[in-house]
């Protein structure tokens, strides 16, 4: 059984609108509807909510259907590349402000060329984490898509 059914069928068993199912899990009817329908998957932490609220396991709400399993495993993947990137970002910032504060100390020519440099440093960082964070965003908007 696809999970559209899965979540209908539970809601149902359990006497709760759709509605009501929207305020528990905060989200909206609409959502909860377009769920039911097939039209989109719920994600990872509203497959918990709704498996509490059901109080069926996610075994059983997820064991058979391939869509949603595939739809968990992009998400993971997507979670995963942005804990990378954060981390680069971060990274390169300890190491800009590592080189600044040396060049503090050492001041003299290389204070100079660190105090006009960081700004451009910084900007370049975040261009490039912006670039990375936009073609990640249009590539999970093109999988969706079927693109």
């Amino acid at each position: 059984m696809e999970i559209e059914k899965k979540l209908k069928e539970a809601r149902t068993n359990v006497g709760l609108t759709q509605e009501q199912v929207a305020e528990k899990i905060m989200v909206s009817r609409q959502t909860i509807s377009n769920w039911e329908n097939g039209k989109s998957l719920p994600d990872i932490v509203s497959i918990l909510n709704l498996s509490d609220l059901y109080q069926i396991s996610l075994d059983e709400l997820l064991k058979g259907d391939t869509k949603m399993k595939e739809k968990i495993e992009k998400d993971v993947k997507v979670a995963k590349d942005n804990k990378r990137l954060i981390l680069t970002t971060a990274i390169l910032l300890v190491v800009v402000a590592i080189i600044y504060l040396i060049s503090a100390f050492v001041g003299g020519v290389f204070y100079d060329f660190c105090e006009a440099a960081i700004r451009w440093v910084v900007l370049g960082i975040g261009v490039a984490f912006a670039l990375t964070y936009m073609s990640q965003k249009d590539k999970v908007i093109s999988e969706k898509k079927g693109v």
